[in-house]
């Protein structure tokens, strides 16, 4: 059966397409093989030209959804991203191109569903999804595709999704695996009843730490786009219950069933802010970082420090030593100005040569006895740098740049 709308959705509203006479010449010629196939039919298709879509995220994960959606004839497709595309982003993130680099990324991939389906109502919403609009931006939606990157936005959705009674459809990627659900409430188990409770800062790296293969989001995007195709037209079994993992390099599949959680409370309303913050537990708030401290550095016990904080310390006469843990590959992209480079390899291998090498440093740089700030790209190389330095040399305070010099960039933006 098709998804029915309930809680927060309100309404469906009344069919724009009731029998194959509402399509147009175009339309019946594009669908022609969804109308002549076996166990699809003409149904099944007006089920999709009435429904709507939202879709989170117009990355890698977003490039081949919102293509097979729109190819497929979904009528409703709201795509939901604040990013602007960047030349990092184009090895897999394939309904851009090099001609719309600083545009936004809704605008790119609103362009190319309309080019695919003319005929369709695209909503472009420049937001980031989050705890306050969750229920907002997804209120009215027959399928929600979630192809985020980070927690707070996957557990917005979840929450948000579970209140609306709306289905959504989860895909994962990172380096050369990824995995792809559905989670359907009141007919199987949700993402809660999976992945309970975030994980803390720097359990799991980002694709942007760790890195992704660019073909991979094709494979679980098109996964995604077909088991969303399946719970709007109401055919075949979604993978309800069932966690599909892939693995690009030996081309295997594998699948793990689930259940509801019974000792689960069923989620009846959002959360604070604060809930989603995956890094609420390590970094310091806007208050704590802006009040006056005895020490330089008032996230010395966290032993990590948010970027606005160590710009004002930067300003100080007695500035830290800050270091870039990365790849040299990766400084010569962009690096915090006067960070000297010590990748996290060369520090593992010989964390006490390392901490010597640092002291050198602090004495040529005039940086005294404080603390040193190391940063990578989102946080995660940081802060095992951080551990392998402070084993090594405890008496000097390590400090971890929070969210990287990707959360460094965000701020000059």
């Amino acid at each position: 059966m098709p998804p029915t709308r309930a809680g927060g959705a309100g309404r469906a509203p009344s069919p724009r397409y009731r029998s194959p006479d509402d399509l147009t010449q175009a339309q019946l010629e594009r669908f022609r093989r969804h109308l002549s196939l076996t166990g699809f039919g003409p149904e099944p298709q007006l089920r999709l030209l009435n429904a709507h879509a939202v879709v989170i995220g117009a990355g890698g994960l977003g490039a081949p959804v919102l293509s097979y959606l729109a190819a497929a004839g979904v009528g409703r497709i709201t795509v939901i991203d604040a990013d602007v595309v960047e030349r990092s982003n184009l090895h897999r993130q394939v309904i851009h191109g090099e001609s719309v680099l600083g545009r936004p990324k809704t605008a790119s991939a609103a362009r190319t569903v309309r080019e695919l389906h003319p005929e369709a109502e695209v909503t472009e919403i420049r937001e980031v999804l989050d705890a306050g609009n969750a229920l907002r931006l997804l209120a009215g939606a027959d399928v929600v595709l979630d192809g985020s990157d980070n927690f707070p936005t996957r557990y917005a959705v979840a929450d948000a999704a579970e209140i609306l009674r709306v289905p959504v459809v989860y895909g994962a990627i990172l380096r050369f695996d990824g995995q792809v659900s559905v989670f359907w409430p009141g007919r199987g188990p949700l993402y809660r009843d999976l992945f309970p409770t975030m994980p803390g800062p720097g359990e799991v790296p980002s694709c942007a730490e760790a890195g992704v293969i660019g073909v991979l989001p094709g494979v679980i995007g098109t996964l995604m786009a077909t088991e969303a195709v399946k719970v709007l037209a109401g055919v075949g079994e979604p993978l309800i219950g069932r966690l599909l993992f892939y693995d690009a390099l030996t081309a295997g599949f594998r699948e793990v069933p689930f259940a509801p959680d019974p000792r689960r409370r069923p989620v009846t309303r959002m959360g604070a802010a604060r809930d989603y913050d995956a890094a609420a537990c390590a970094v310091p708030s806007a208050d704590e970082a802006a009040r006056p401290a005895a020490s330089a550095c008032p996230a010395r016990e966290s032993g990590q420090i948010p970027p606005e904080r160590l710009r004002r310390w930067r300003a100080e006469e007695e500035a830290p030593l800050v270091l870039d843990v990365r790849e040299a590959w990766e400084h010569r992209l962009g690096a915090i100005p006067g960070s000297p480079l010590l990748p996290l390899g060369e520090i593992q291998r010989d964390p006490a040569a390392a901490a010597h090498r640092v002291r050198r440093l602090r004495e040529q740089t005039g940086a005294g006895g404080g603390p040193v700030v190391l940063y990578c790209q989102a946080g995660v190389r940081s802060r095992r740098a951080q551990e392998a330095l402070a084993a090594a040399d405890p008496d000097t305070p390590w400090l971890s740049l929070s969210g990287g010099y990707d959360a460094w960039e965000r701020e000059d933006a």
